[in-house]
C-alpha cells in the first residue's frame, strides 16, 4: 500500500509572501491616496491652532503652507525602508513600480469621471454646504493638470530608485548595524531630489511659472517637514522590525535580511 504523499506547502502559506503582500498593500495604497489628498494646501499653524510663524525664506514671507499629501509620505517612507531591509532592492523596485502604474491607472479613470456628463440635480446638490456647482469642485479636486501628474510620479520613481542606492551603500558600509542611519540617510538623500523635483515640474515648469524664490521656499518647507517626520518615525521603524521578527521566526527573518543584503 502506498504511503499519501505529502501535500507541498501552499504558497500563501509563506509568512514571508504575506508580510510581502501586506507591506506591499500599504505602501501602495499610502502613495496613491498621497497623490489625491495632495491638491489640498494646508496652514500648519492655523491647524494647529496657533499664531502664524511669519517664516522668511529666500524672500517669501507667511504661514507655513504644505500639501496634505506630505501627511503620508512618512508612512512610505518606512514602509520603503522595511521592504529593503527584508526584501532588498528587487522588492522595493517591485513595489514602487506597481505603485507608478496604480498612480497613473487612478488618474486615468478619475480624468474618465470628470469627462463623464454630470446628472442636472446632483450639479447643485451640496448648494448648502456653500458648493455652488459640484461638477467644478470635483473637476478641481480629482482634475489636477497633467504637469502636476507628471512632477509627482518622475519625482517618487526617482526618489525610490535613490533611496534603494543610498540604503544599500550605508548598509554595505555598515552591515547589520545601524538601521536608523540608512534609513533616514536614505531618507534624506531621496527626498532632497523628490521634494524639489514635483515642484519643480508641477510648478515652474508648468503653466504657473513660479519665480525661483518661491519654488526654493516651498520646496525647502516641505523637505524639512519630510525629515523631521522621518527622524519622529526611527521607533516605528524599530517596532516594524520586532514585530516581524516575532511573526516570521528568529530564522526566517535572519534569512530574508540576508538575502536582501546580497540583493
Amino acid at each position: 500500500m502506498e504511503t499519501p504523499a505529502k501535500h507541498a506547502p501552499r504558497t500563501l502559506d509563506d509568512r514571508a509572501v504575506r508580510l510581502f503582500i501586506a507591506l506591499a498593500a500599504f505602501f501602495c495604497v499610502n502613495a496613491v491616496l498621497a497623490e489625491f489628498i495632495g491638491v489640498k494646501i494646508f496652514a500648519l499653524e492655523d491647524t494647529l491652532g496657533v499664531a502664524p510663524f511669519e517664516w522668511n525664506l529666500f524672500g517669501q514671507k507667511g504661514s507655513l503652507s504644505f500639501t496634505a499629501g506630505t501627511l503620508l509620505w512618512p508612512v512610505v517612507f518606512v514602509m520603503t525602508d522595511t521592504v529593503n531591509e527584508f526584501f532588498g532592492r528587487r522588492g522595493v523596485r517591485f513595489i514602487s513600480w506597481v505603485a507608478v502604474a496604480l498612480i497613473g491607472y487612478g488618474f486615468l479613470f478619475a480624468f474618465a469621471a470628470i469627462s463623464l456628463a454630470p446628472a442636472g440635480w446632483w450639479v447643485t446638490a451640496a448648494q448648502a454646504q456653500g458648493v455652488p456647482d459640484y461638477q467644478a469642485a470635483f473637476s478641481a479636486i480629482f482634475g489636477q493638470g497633467m504637469w502636476t501628474i507628471a512632477g509627482s510620479i518622475v519625482a517618487f520613481l526617482v526618489g525610490q530608485l535613490i533611496d534603494i542606492s543610498v540604503f544599500h551603500h550605508i548598509r554595505r558600509r555598515t552591515g547589520e548595524k545601524h538601521v536608523w542611519l540608512r534609513a533616514t540617510g536614505s531618507t534624506a538623500v531621496s527626498q532632497l531630489v523628490d521634494s524639489f523635483v514635483v515642484i519643480w515640474i508641477a510648478f515652474v515648469l508648468g503653466p504657473q511659472h513660479w519665480p525661483t524664490s518661491l519654488f526654493l521656499a516651498v520646496s525647502s518647507v516641505n523637505y524639512a517637514y519630510k525629515m523631521l517626520a522621518a527622524v519622529a518615525m526611527i521607533p516605528l521603524l524599530y517596532l516594524m522590525r520586532h514585530a516581524i521578527r516575532a511573526y516570521l521566526g528568529h530564522e526566517r527573518e535572519a534569512q530574508l535580511r540576508e538575502e536582501a543584503a546580497r540583493d
